[in-house]
């Protein structure tokens, strides 16, 4: 926190027995700096780390948080640690796409997130919390445990606990797409995309080249918004939205 704070630094840190995870935003310089500080210590040396560019700071605080599990499954003998699918490169995942190799191209995210964008094809198992991904594959059918599995997230954190669960499944051959949409986008741009990418700050989506979109989030429910969907008579900003007007007159 103080290292952060010192560098003008705002965002998220994570930490957990699982790792650490961090969305921060500041100064070019800062940023290196902060990389810097971290690569110092032997236990973060060589972490992955993603860059995007914005023109203002997308959060309102600087926040470090212990928790449990990174990303919250509620299955504590799942440990990535210990066993996970291997990755798959984005451009060899964008090679099969193109070869229309028959593969099963999995969406691990939730329903608000898939509604905003996806890859061409994939499954999406319509979620609503990451807890409900174990019961969720349930539903896919036997004969593909044998298939090859790619599945996707936002930046990958996820897929580290879902191929877990999958392999724990029955599923022979499980890969994750490395580095998640958003590695995707940096290293093959918007190919085999559809929409724009949900995204955990301030800018609610992002675009095939990294840009903030257009779209909003509802105040009230959280629904990310198109510009059509903003257009809507049910859209009052700060009161309801197509989605919480809808569930509000479903409980009537």
């Amino acid at each position: 926190m103080k290292k952060c704070t010192s560098l003008g630094l705002k965002g998220t840190i994570l930490l957990s027995p699982n790792g650490i995870n961090f969305f921060l935003a500041g100064s070019e310089g800062s940023i290196d700096a902060f990389i810097q500080y971290l690569e110092s210590d032997k236990r973060f040396s060589g972490i992955p780390v993603k860059f995007s560019h914005t023109d203002y700071q997308p959060f309102r605080r600087m926040l470090v948080k212990r928790k449990n599990e990174i990303i919250s499954l509620g299955i504590p003998e799942i440990k990535p640690s210990e066993s996970t699918g291997p990755y798959i490169k984005p451009t060899e995942f964008k090679q099969l796409m193109d070869n229309r190799q028959e593969i099963l191209v999995l969406d691990t995210r939730n329903s608000y997130e898939t509604r905003v964008g996806s890859f061409e094809g994939s499954i999406e198992l319509g979620i609503s919390t990451f807890r409900e991904f174990p019961e969720a594959i349930e539903s896919i059918p036997e004969e593909f445990k044998s298939k090859t599995v790619v599945m996707y997230c936002t930046g990958g954190i996820r897929c580290e606990k879902a191929s877990a669960v999958m392999m724990n499944a029955g599923f022979t051959d499980v890969k994750q797409l490395e580095g998640g949409i958003l590695g995707y986008f940096e290293e093959c741009g918007g190919s085999h995309w559809d929409g724009d990418c949900f995204v955990f700050d301030q800018r609610v989506a992002v675009d095939t080249n990294l840009l903030e979109t257009e779209i909003e989030m509802c105040f009230k429910c959280r629904e990310p918004l198109s510009p059509d969907e903003q257009k809507s008579e049910y859209y009052v900003i700060g009161e309801h939205c197509p989605y919480c007007f809808q569930i509000r007159n479903d409980a009537l």
